[in-house]
């Protein structure tokens, strides 16, 4: 019994932990399959929480801007998705700054989309933004080569969608159901 149950533990650490790679390559191989829906959080930014007062969505210098390592860690993110093959389809940005930069240095390219914006400090725009976002996910059919619907976002937009809780440069992949929302399928990072 006990040796059950420490083999079933030491299973479970493997599995959650976003390190262990056994659990990351299920993932990766579903992603190779393409049609999944990935969200990642922006990388890695100047230090602090929220943006400057008075900051603008039109000017990258009034808003917390990726640092030289969350730029590093951006360009590793796509080159992880090409050394595996996997097929990028759209990739959706919110219009900060700090994610339209994520999703073009991992991607190459990336359209700006008002549902994935910052919730931190928006508490009233959650209930709408989440319901589009769902919205947006369950419409997810991809064309051609059937490649993933790529979504860069914030960590508190993409903890109030799936209630998972990124770190910078995190992603958290969805698989859309017909008739549903969509599915968790596991968290991913790149070493």
């Amino acid at each position: 019994m006990r040796r059950a149950l420490v083999a079933l533990l030491v299973a479970v650490i493997a599995v959650v932990l976003p390190g262990a790679a056994e659990a990351r390559e299920p993932l990766w191989a579903l992603l190779k399959g393409g049609a999944q829906v990935v969200l990642i959080r922006h990388a890695i930014t100047t230090p602090g929480v929220g943006d400057p007062a008075g900051f603008q969505l039109e000017d990258c210098a009034t808003q917390r801007n990726l640092t030289e390592a969350g730029r590093v860690d951006a360009r590793r993110l796509g080159e992880a998705f090409r050394a595996r093959g996997v097929p990028v389809g759209r990739v959706l940005s919110s219009p900060w700054c700090r994610c339209l930069e994520t999703a073009r240095l991992a991607f190459g390219k990336a359209e700006s989309s008002t549902p994935l914006s910052n919730l931190y400090g928006r508490p009233d725009a959650s209930v709408p933004q989440v319901r589009q976002l769902e919205a947006l996910i369950g419409a997810w059919r991809p064309e051609g080569e059937g490649g993933n619907l790529v979504l860069v976002s914030h960590g508190s937009t993409i903890l109030a969608l799936t209630g998972v809780s990124l770190a910078p440069a995190e992603m958290v992949v969805v698989t859309p159901r017909p008739g549903e929302k969509f599915t968790v399928a596991g968290r991913l990072s790149v070493p």
